[in-house]
């Protein structure tokens, strides 16, 4: 048994958020809408991710299908070109999660503190 020094622990963990037909918001799905709304576009967003397209909108249909009301808004190429956007629903989710983020980081920080074996 080694005693010459005690061990310094800490926490990490992962949190999404829920709904009642399964899972609603993680950090990948956030970066996908962050990345929408820097982008203007499924597909780009889903590119700069390294992720295909059918992915990206599968998450977008299961992200607008557990909310009461949509998280992405788009409309279909043409001449003018498609395009996405978060909704101000979309834009709330965002800010819940990493609102949310913050107190989880900062609860694993503080209970870090005092892990002792």
């Amino acid at each position: 048994m080694n005693s010459t020094s005690p061990r310094t622990y800490h926490l990490s963990g992962r949190f999404w958020i829920e709904s009642p037909q399964g899972m609603f918001l993680g950090q990948g799905r956030v970066t996908l809408l962050e990345r929408i709304r820097e982008h203007g576009s499924i597909s780009a967003a889903a590119r700069s991710m390294k992720m295909s397209y059918r992915q990206a909108w599968e998450q977008v249909n299961a992200m607008n299908s557990h909310s009461p009301a949509p998280l992405v808004s788009s409309a279909t190429g043409g001449r003018g070109g498609g395009g996405a956007s978060l909704t101000e629903t979309g834009e709330r989710a965002v800010s819940l999660f990493q609102e949310v983020r913050r107190d989880f980081d900062d609860f694993l920080t503080q209970r870090s503190a005092s892990l002792r074996l």
